[in-house]
């Protein structure tokens, strides 16, 4: 079972590589794929729906229209979607419709298709229009996608690097180059531990040419009790954590308990299951 640890290190590699990825790309429009891929319903065509239509064909039953539901795959391909075939999905009639008494979404209001957006649907329509749930809701892969070599990176590099390097290819972004080592080791300590290296520290680090030298400090931060007090703050301030309930009853609440037992699950490498 993935251990807490792992959840938070493919968190922030997935979190960096997609701000890399994305940040000049409005959301939703990943358009640009690698020739020949399939649109894919989660990335591309579920935020466009949920930002333009979800408000008066979504879960809010006060708000919706038409009686028709977007946000169901069986209520939407049922009334507005003939997958494999634009020309019968209403969909398609709608959204692509001069008549301003027909187009979807009304030209009186703020949610708006560009016209890539309107294509890109039509072209997941005629793939067959493929739905998925959440990603959380899906079944564990057992297998992973191919990895191949990207550019300068070389084949003895993580595979996360080159899943990154081949979504910025596709951008045509060009890879900011490696830190050096003393803002490596500043950055993994602020990671782990939430603080910085000592004079001392950093010095040991420079000094250690050997290849596994960024795994030991790896291994000693994650060893350190601080590791968990890092790892907690994002789960305590979810929860409002606070020792006291604050301002005009300031009474003091035991509450300690539970910030030590979340501090300590990190530190213990509990697996994410017995976590939640």
């Amino acid at each position: 079972m993935t251990n807490l640890g792992f959840v938070h290190f493919l968190h922030t590699a997935c979190a960096l590589g997609t701000m890399l990825a994305l940040a000049s790309k409005p959301a939703g429009s990943l358009a640009h794929e690698p020739a020949g891929a399939s649109v894919d319903f989660r990335q591309q065509i579920q935020p466009i729906l949920s930002r333009n239509c979800y408000a008066c064909h979504g879960p809010d039953e006060e708000a919706r229209q038409g009686d028709l539901r977007l946000d169901v795959e069986a209520a939407a391909k049922q009334h507005a979607i003939a997958a494999g075939d634009p020309a019968a999905s209403p969909l398609i009639a709608r959204i692509f419709a001069e008549d301003p008494d027909e187009t979807m979404p009304p030209p009186d209001t703020v949610y708006q298709l560009t016209p890539q957006e309107k294509q890109l649907i039509e072209r997941w329509i005629s793939e067959g229009a493929d739905w998925q749930s959440h990603w959380a809701f899906e079944p564990i892969a057992t297998e992973f996608p191919p990895v191949f070599a990207v550019g300068d990176l070389g084949d003895d590099r993580n595979a996360i690097d080159h899943y990154i390097a081949q979504q910025l290819e596709a951008e045509g972004i060009q890879p900011a180059p490696l830190a050096d080592k003393a803002t490596l080791l500043r950055r993994v300590y602020s990671d782990l531990i939430g603080l910085p290296p000592t004079l001392e520290q950093r010095d040991r680090f420079l000094a250690d040419t050997s290849s596994d030298a960024f795994v030991k400090v790896v291994d000693q931060l994650l060893d350190s009790p601080a590791y968990g007090e890092q790892m907690a703050v994002a789960w305590l301030d979810a929860a409002r954590f606070a020792d006291t309930n604050g301002y005009q009853n300031d009474f003091h609440r035991s509450m300690w308990p539970w910030r030590d037992w979340v501090i300590q699950a990190f530190n213990r490498n509990l697996p994410y299951d017995q976590f939640i």
